[in-house]
C-alpha cells in the first residue's frame, strides 16, 4: 500500500491525515494544537506538525505529503532564513488603515480589483505588508523573504527530509533551514496576498513595493501537479512534497467540490466559495477572486466569525456545543424576534474591523438560553447567507462542511435560512484530506470515493435575515 499525507495547519491547530494514495482509505491521524492569537511565532507551527505527525505514526510508508495551510499569514524571514518577527494571522485587523490607504493611492478598488482580482482589507497580506513598513521600519529593513504560513512549513519539511535523518520529532526540531531561494507556494495561496494575479499567473511586484517600499524575495509559483522538489531521503524511503495550497482550495479538493457547486465552510472563519472556469473581479471587494488548486479559480466570500460564534454563546450558556443545538431547536424560527450580530473578532464582510457583536430584540420572553442559542446559530448563517448572496449565482449544490456543520441545529436551520436545500457530506477533516489528494496526484492517479452525504430542506423564514439586516444596518445587494 502507497501512503500519502494530507496537512491542514489552520488557525486553532494541526491535522495529519495518512491515507492510501489510490483509494483514499483513511489509515492514521493526528493532531496538535496552535497557540491562541492573532499573531503567532510559526515556529509552534513546526513544533505542531512534528506532534500531529508523530501521533499519526510517522511517515513510514508516506510517499508524498502535501500542507494546506491558512491563507494570508505574514511570514517575514531574514537573510539567514530566521523568522523576524511573529506572523501576522489573516485575523489579525491592524492593518485595517493601511488597507483603506492602499486602496486610495492606487485609485480605488477597481483597480485592485482588475489588477489582482480582490480589493485590500486587513486579512491580506499586501497590507500587513504595509503596517509592517510604517510601524517597524527596523524589521521591514531585516525582510528578505516574505512567505504564507503552507509555505513556510512546506520550506521547512524540505529542510528536515533533505537532511536524510528518519522522522522523529525530536530529531526535526532543529532541522536545518533550506535556502531562501528553495520557498515555493501554488497558485491558490499566492492568489490570497494582494501582489499577485490569478487572471494572469504573475506577480505583481509594483504593487509590492508600493506596499512595502521594497521587494522581498517572494515563493516560487508552483502548478497543481508540480513537485516542491526533487525526491529526498526521509528515512525508509524517498517523499516527494507536494506544492500545498491554501486551506479553502485544500478544502475544495477534499469534498470533491466541482463547476456548479457552492461550500459554505463553517471553521473558525466562515467561507462561501464556488469552483470557477474563469477568474473574477468585484470591484466592492465582497468577493475575493482567488486561483484554487487545480488550474482553475476560486471566487470566495469569507467571514470572520463562524464556529466560535457557537463557542461563545455555548460558553454564555453555560453548556457543550451538543448541548447548544438541543437548545436551538428548542426555540422557535427567528426565535421570537431575538437576534445576535456575530461580529465577535469585528468582520470582514462586511469590511468592519473594529466591530462589536450586539443581541437585539431581548426581552423577558427572549432572555432564555434556548432563545440565545437559537440566535446564535441563525446570526452566525445570516452573516454566511449575505455571502451567498454576493456570490451572485446559481448553485447546483450547496455543500456545508467545516465544524460546525457538525452540529444539527446547524444542519436544520441552514435551508431556513439560505432558502435552498443544503447537502452535508460526512464529517471529515477536508482541508487535510484535500492535502493528501494533491499529494496523491504525484504517486498515483487516485480514484477516492466521497462517503454518503445527506440533504437538509426546510421552508425559508425570510423574516430571519430581514431583522438581521435591520440589525446590521448593512443589506448586500
Amino acid at each position: 500500500m502507497t501512503l500519502v499525507a494530507g496537512v491542514d495547519s489552520s488557525t486553532q491547530s494541526c491535522k495529519v491525515v495518512i491515507r492510501d494514495a489510490e483509494t483514499g482509505e483513511l489509515v492514521r491521524q493526528g493532531r496538535a494544537t496552535h497557540p491562541a492569537g492573532t499573531e503567532v511565532h510559526p515556529s509552534h507551527w513546526w513544533t505542531a506538525l512534528l506532534r500531529a505527525l508523530e501521533e499519526a505514526g510517522g511517515l513510514d510508508g508516506v510517499a508524498a505529503i502535501s500542507v494546506g495551510g491558512q491563507q494570508h499569514g505574514m511570514v517575514c524571514l531574514d537573510e539567514n532564513g530566521h523568522v523576524v518577527r511573529d506572523a501576522l494571522l489573516w485575523n489579525d485587523t491592524r492593518s485595517a488603515q493601511a488597507a483603506l490607504d492602499l486602496v486610495a493611492e492606487l485609485g480605488g478598488p477597481h483597480v485592485w480589483a482588475d489588477a489582482v482580482g480582490l480589493v485590500p482589507v486587513a486579512s491580506f497580506t499586501v497590507t500587513k505588508l504595509r503596517w509592517l513598513a510604517e510601524h517597524e521600519p527596523d524589521n521591514a529593513r531585516r525582510t528578505a523573504a516574505v512567505c504564507l504560513p503552507h509555505d513556510w512549513l512546506t520550506w521547512r519539511l524540505m529542510g528536515a527530509l533533505a537532511s536524510g535523518v528518519p522522522f522523529s520529532a525530536a530529531a526535526w526540531a532543529d532541522a536545518p533551514l533550506p535556502p531562501l531561494s528553495h520557498l515555493v507556494t501554488d497558485r491558490g495561496d499566492a492568489s490570497g496576498t494582494g501582489y499577485w494575479s490569478p487572471a494572469t499567473g504573475a506577480y505583481r511586484t509594483d504593487l509590492l513595493k508600493t506596499a512595502f517600499g521594497a521587494v522581498p524575495l517572494l515563493p516560487k509559483v508552483l502548478g497543481p501537479t508540480d513537485e516542491a522538489g526533487a525526491a529526498v531521503a526521509g528515512g525508509a524511503g524517498p517523499i516527494l512534497i507536494a506544492p500545498g495550497t491554501g486551506d479553502n482550495m485544500a478544502a475544495a479538493l477534499g469534498v470533491g467540490a466541482r463547476p456548479g457547486d457552492v461550500v459554505v465552510s463553517l471553521g473558525t472563519s466562515g467561507t462561501v466559495f464556488a469552483v470557477a472556469e474563469t477568474p473574477s473581479a468585484d470591484p466592492k471587494g465582497l468577493v475575493a477572486g482567488f486561483a484554487d488548486a487545480t488550474g482553475r479559480f476560486l471566487p470566495l466570500v469569507c467571514t470572520l466569525n463562524a464556529a466560535r460564534v457557537l463557542d461563545a454563546a455555548a460558553r454564555i450558556a453555560g453548556v457543550t456545543l451538543d448541548e447548544l443545538s438541543t437548545l436551538a431547536l428548542q426555540a422557535p424560527p427567528g426565535a421570537d424576534g431575538l437576534t445576535l450580530v456575530p461580529y465577535l473578532e469585528g468582520e470582514r464582510t462586511p469590511n468592519r474591523p473594529t466591530a462589536t457583536g450586539s443581541v437585539h430584540g431581548l426581552t423577558l420572553a427572549t432572555a432564555t438560553p434556548a432563545h440565545l442559542a437559537r440566535a446564535a446559530v441563525e446570526g452566525m448563517l445570516c452573516g454566511l447567507a449575505d455571502a451567498l448572496d454576493a456570490l451572485a449565482m446559481q448553485p447546483e449544490r450547496v455543500l456545508l462542511i467545516g465544524g460546525a456543520a457538525r452540529s444539527e441545529a446547524v444542519r436544520r436551520i441552514a435551508p431556513t435560512i439560505f432558502g435552498v436545500p443544503i447537502t452535508v457530506p460526512p464529517p471529515a477533516e477536508y482541508v487535510a484530506d484535500g492535502a493528501a489528494f494533491q499529494a496523491a496526484t504525484l504517486v498515483t492517479t487516485p480514484d477516492w470515493q466521497s462517503g454518503d452525504t445527506a440533504v437538509y430542506e426546510g421552508d425559508p423564514v425570510p423574516s430571519i435575515r430581514t431583522r438581521y439586516a435591520r440589525a446590521t444596518g448593512h443589506i448586500l445587494d
